[in-house]
């Protein structure tokens, strides 16, 4: 009996140990943006919108399982078309990015205009919902809740939202670690411990009530268990790394040049003010390093 339960935990370990992330965005695509994911798209952002969805379209979205493993990816994000009149753009972002506020705009933008053809009404556009899913705090709502919903509302009052074709979400899941309470029948809280960690106490214990959540761990499983998928991860995986490694460099090298510079202006600023005091040319060159025709152009 002992050699059996052993078993059964060692086959469960690696199991856990082998479940692709599905914070990884060539994942997420996948899970949530393939033909198939209809079902566990509609309750995941039921969960996110609080409003029943009676149609999920995900035809807009690329196959990644047929696309070129070395290929550039481009936007990662799933495109969903809600009820046939609606239109969604999720996106999960892992690596913290400068601008990240634009970014969404953008992306928010661009599924919008696509709504609309050439010559066609402005009244043909539809309402466009944008979904952010960071793995980090966004500078600037460090104050607010894991979850923000942003919509166009009249300032002074605060009574008027000018329209219902812009809404724009905000999920930040490293705040779901600061709640004080466990929240144990939150169905929003379910999917993003889902994707913090699909193998959790938290995920298993949620599957027998949550149809949603248990087709995507046995989707996430299936995918992990595809080879296409295995090197689509890996290869995705590799190029988030070089992008954080020559990002972290630029960033080096333009602080070094800003201290560089900060240095420079100090110098010239104490020779500027030795001069004005009337000490000799040599004792500044002596104490600042600058040159005589640097110190005579002051």
């Amino acid at each position: 009996m002992a050699k059996e339960e052993n078993a059964n935990t060692k086959e469960k370990s690696k199991k856990k140990e082998k479940l692709l992330s599905p914070k990884l965005d060539v994942v997420f695509q996948v899970l949530f943006g393939e033909k198939g994911s209809e079902n566990i798209t509609k309750n995941f952002l039921e969960a996110i919108l609080q409003e029943p969805i009676d149609k999920v379209d995900l035809s807009r979205n690329p196959i990644l399982r047929r696309q070129n493993i070395k290929g550039k990816m481009g936007i990662l994000d799933v495109i969903a078309e809600l009820n046939g009149k609606e239109m969604c753009n999720i996106e999960m972002q892992v690596g913290e990015q400068q601008n990240i506020i634009k970014r969404i705009l953008y992306y928010w933008a661009r599924v919008y205009a696509s709504t609309i053809n050439k010559k066609e009404d402005y009244g043909v556009l539809k309402r466009t919902i944008a979904i952010l899913i960071a793995d980090f705090e966004i500078p600037g709502l460090k104050e607010l809740g894991y979850y923000t919903d942003w919509k166009l509302i009249e300032t002074q009052n605060r009574k008027v939202i000018l329209t219902d074709a812009i809404e724009i979400v905000i999920l930040e899941l490293p705040k779901i670690y600061r709640l004080k309470e466990t929240n144990s029948n939150n169905e929003l809280l379910d999917w993003l411990y889902f994707l913090e960690d699909p193998s959790s106490e938290r995920v298993m214990d949620v599957m027998d009530n949550n149809e949603g959540i248990k087709e995507a761990k046995e989707k996430l499983e299936e995918m992990s268990n595809d080879v296409i998928m295995q090197r689509l991860a890996e290869y995705r995986e590799s190029a988030i790394i070089e992008e954080n490694e020559i990002r972290n460099t630029a960033l080096h090298k333009g602080r070094e040049q800003g201290l560089k510079e900060g240095r420079e202006s100090e110098r010239l600023e104490m020779a500027k003010k030795m001069k004005e005091i009337g000490i000799d040319v040599n004792s500044i060159i002596a104490v600042t390093g600058l040159s005589k025709e640097e110190i005579d152009k002051l």
